[in-house]
């Protein structure tokens, strides 16, 4: 890797959720030149971080609805 140290790509990975044997994994596959693991193993890591915003995001709605049906109860009474 030349635009990003290891030590910065590991970081970057710790940074991203990753647990140390995914860390492994990604630095072998740095190792052995596997272009195609990396991409597709940042595309699945990806895919989880979003999938836990979305399921964030409906909490947060659910929090806000509550929040509409307190505030209108509260001008009713």
């Amino acid at each position: 890797m030349e635009l990003i140290s290891l030590e910065d790509m590991k970081k970057c990975l710790e940074d991203i959720g990753c647990h140390q044997d995914q860390i492994r994994d990604f630095m072998q596959y740095i190792e052995n030149k596997e272009t195609q693991k990396m991409y597709q193993f940042l595309r699945k890591q990806r895919c989880y971080l979003l999938q836990n915003l979305h399921q964030e995001q409906k909490r947060i709605d659910y929090i806000d609805y509550l929040i509409y049906i307190l505030k209108k109860e509260d001008h009713q009474t």
